[in-house]
């Protein structure tokens, strides 16, 4: 009897160890899933986060930095072919300007308006050339061939804040904001998981998480009116 009772003990407890060794199997790869990706998001979007972090703050106190705008003219005239040139173009329209005047534009005044759409009178051409930190634009002046370019600038201050806006930084950088805010959300995910668990061993946890989210909304319902 003791030797069958001994045996029913050690069934007993093989069947209860299964579990909790498949148990621990699931956590483990969670584990190791959760670091992986969230090591892997954390180096994608270290640099961005530090930038929009960085730039929130400079955003925060725009109006008490002080800023220091450059402006700088640049005139030419339109060689008399291209002129002619010009005097076929539409009296109004929005089209960009032909390209052998894009090109001239380029060599004379070093500016690309190739592609930009225009604001087209009888009297003139106007490309606007909005960019980061600045402003800019080029009209030409259709009976005289007339150029004039002009660019202003207010500092890399001004120019990283209108990155953090996306502010006429173009397509490539639209869709890096995108990528890079997808990396923050898969970061912050992850490691939501990793405090989940941790969270047993570490009884702080959701107290201070539950403080995180219970600050904004404080501030939110009493301070914003």
């Amino acid at each position: 009897m003791t030797e069958l009772a001994t045996q029913r003990q050690a069934e007993t407890a093989a069947k209860g160890s299964k579990p909790k060794a498949a148990l621990n199997g699931a956590r483990s790869f969670w584990l190791k899933q959760l670091h992986s990706w969230h090591w892997i998001s954390a180096a994608v979007s270290l640099v961005g986060m530090i930038l929009f972090a960085v730039t929130g703050i400079t955003l925060n106190h725009a109006a008490s930095i002080p800023g220091d705008p450059v402006t700088v003219e640049q005139t030419a005239t339109l060689p008399a072919p291209l002129l002619q040139r010009l005097a076929s173009f539409p009296q109004e329209t929005t089209d960009p300007v032909p390209d052998a005047v894009a090109r001239w534009a380029s060599d004379a005044l070093k500016v690309e308006i190739a592609g930009k759409p225009t604001e087209t009178t009888a009297e003139e051409v106007y490309v606007a050339l909005a960019m980061p930190g600045g402003d800019g634009w080029v009209t030409i002046d259709r009976s005289t061939g007339e150029t004039l370019h002009e660019k202003t600038t207010r500092g890399w201050i001004a120019y990283l804040n209108d990155l953090h806006k996306g502010r006429n930084a173009g397509v490539v950088w639209f869709w890096f904001i995108d990528v890079f805010a997808a990396a923050c959300v898969i970061f912050a995910v992850t490691g939501l998981g990793l405090m989940f668990l941790h969270a047993k061993g570490r009884p702080s946890t959701w107290p201070l998480a539950a403080l995180g989210l219970l600050i904004p909304v404080v501030i939110a319902l009493i301070f914003i009116h």
